[in-house]
């Protein structure tokens, strides 16, 4: 049975995951790191092999863009990638809780996956990709320009991840004490 991943701020709960697209010149891989608690994607990368390094970026990237402070828990599935010893390190160094889904039970990982899905029915088989490149431009603007900024999601009361986030933090902000 699936585990239902909930957090209640920002940088509580990421999810990752690895998938695979086809072009003419061979196979993309693109790494996501999501927010859990916003759907957002915060970290992300792309290579024409499937690596320990190319996970490790896309948590590089989430790290950077987020900076985060207190327990975090990092989740992702069993993957090759994820178990090696080069990507605990970088969990380890950044202070993230490492955490694994069950063996071969994909809805483990529901949020990652979700999230798939949908770059794969509303981008991906949409057009035959003839090169890297092409596919890399066209997902580096869903996720930079549409998905972050605009997409609604029903499980956010229909606001962008963005605009979800924007509204949790003008009600949680901590106001400034006086000099």
């Amino acid at each position: 049975m699936p585990r239902a991943f909930t957090a209640d701020a920002p940088s509580r709960l990421w999810v990752a995951d690895l998938t695979q697209h086809p072009t003419d010149e061979g196979w993309l891989y693109l790494a996501t790191v999501l927010d859990a608690f916003s759907r957002r994607v915060v970290g992300w990368a792309m290579a024409e092999r499937a690596t320990a390094e190319l996970v490790i970026d896309a948590l590089d990237m989430a790290v950077w863009n987020r900076r985060p402070r207190g327990e975090l828990v990092h989740h992702s599935d069993h993957g090759a990638r994820y178990p090696s010893l080069a990507f605990s390190r970088r969990l380890e160094a950044a202070g993230i809780l490492d955490s694994m889904g069950s063996v071969g039970d994909a809805l483990d990982n529901a949020v990652a996956e979700s999230f798939f899905a949908t770059l794969q029915t509303e981008l991906l088989n949409r057009a035959p990709w003839p090169t890297r490149q092409a596919l890399k431009t066209a997902v580096f603007e869903y996720i930079e320009a549409f998905y972050n900024r605009r997409r609604r999601h029903s499980a956010l009361g229909y606001l962008s991840p963005e605009d979800f986030e924007r509204r949790w933090h003008l009600h949680h902000e901590v106001p400034a004490t006086a000099a």
